[in-house]
């Protein structure tokens, strides 16, 4: 009897938490502790936290702008921690003294780190290693790359950049969009307005900046040439999906590539049959543009965190 070989690639996790409820010094362990089980598997999205209700039910009562200061001195001891300092540091919302890792990660994972507000801006450009943001269409998203790389530029450090989108893509433009339209007809209207409540109060400017690209309305959902705000209906956070052909799909990857973005997370709806639909369709399209290569073939890497069903990473 014949088997098939099969192929087991270790995936990496990027694994989101928020600072206000884990000390500097536990978190930089618990990476160190995961690195030497998983080496470079690890991957670290911090959150900052943009509901103050929310964060209060938690037990943290801090306003946004002190939220994003701590998250600073978080990322700040962490740093010095995971470079083998031995760190003491009085800060205003976290100390620490004598501070030590027993065991530094190795290798050290990339903190992603996203947010609209001058603040988050401040944080992303003196700690972050990858700026994420959520899918705007390409002219906002240019201007907020533009705006992070000078931030970063005048902390003499550079940042890569990261977009989070949904996706539907099919053989057909007009496929993708009756998908688009299905899942639209069974958005029911009470649960689009009982949606809409928790974002229309929310803190973050990024859920604002999503919000205003639907403002609640059924109508007029292509907001940019295959960029459908329609999902935002129904949730918070990323709201936008790019649909169309695989064909379309990639070019509009390869805009926001243009633009300055190297790693691209996706979901669909359900997810893994659009994983399907995304790997056998877009990526070899990706591929014939020179823009990915399957990580067996050694010219480039495929990210799958598992925070979503799958990820891209494009070249330069």
């Amino acid at each position: 009897m014949e088997y098939e070989k099969v192929v087991l690639r270790p995936l990496e996790f990027l694994v989101a938490f928020r600072p206000g409820f884990v000390s500097p010094t536990l978190a930089a362990q618990m990476a160190a502790t995961f690195q030497r089980h998983a080496p470079g598997r690890l991957l670290l999205n911090v959150v900052t936290g943009g509901e103050s209700h929310e964060q209060r039910a938690y037990g943290d009562f801090l306003d946004k702008e002190a939220r994003y200061a701590r998250t600073g001195e978080f990322l700040a001891i962490v740093r010095r921690l995971r470079a083998g300092e031995t760190v003491t540091y009085p800060g205003e919302h976290l100390r620490v003294e004598d501070a030590h890792l027993a065991r530094v990660p190795d290798p050290v994972p990339p903190v992603y780190f996203g947010g609209s507000s001058p603040a988050a801006g401040e944080v992303a450009a003196r700690h972050g290693d990858v700026y994420l943001t959520w899918g705007e269409p390409p002219a906002q998203v240019a201007e907020k790359i533009a705006w992070i790389r000078s931030l970063a530029e005048r902390q003499g450090r550079a940042v890569r950049f990261g977009i989070r989108l949904h996706v539907i893509t099919r053989d057909t433009a007009d496929q993708a969009w009756a998908e688009a339209q299905r899942l639209l007809d069974g958005f029911d209207a009470d649960a689009i307005k009982a949606v809409q409540t928790g974002p229309a109060r929310s803190e973050s400017e990024g859920q604002q900046r999503m919000l205003a690209l639907h403002g609640g309305s059924t109508d007029g959902l292509e907001i940019s040439p295959n960029l459908w705000a329609g999902i935002g209906l129904v949730r918070g956070g990323a709201g936008t999906a790019l649909v169309g052909s695989h064909a379309e799909v990639a070019e509009r990857i390869a805009e926001y590539h243009r633009l300055g973005i190297d790693e691209f997370i996706m979901s669909g709806h359900p997810h893994v049959e659009e994983a399907y639909w995304f790997g056998e369709g877009v990526l070899p399209k990706l591929a014939g543009a020179g823009l990915w290569a399957h990580p067996d073939s050694g010219g480039g890497t495929a990210v799958t965190p598992a925070a979503v069903p799958f990820a891209t990473e494009v070249r330069r």
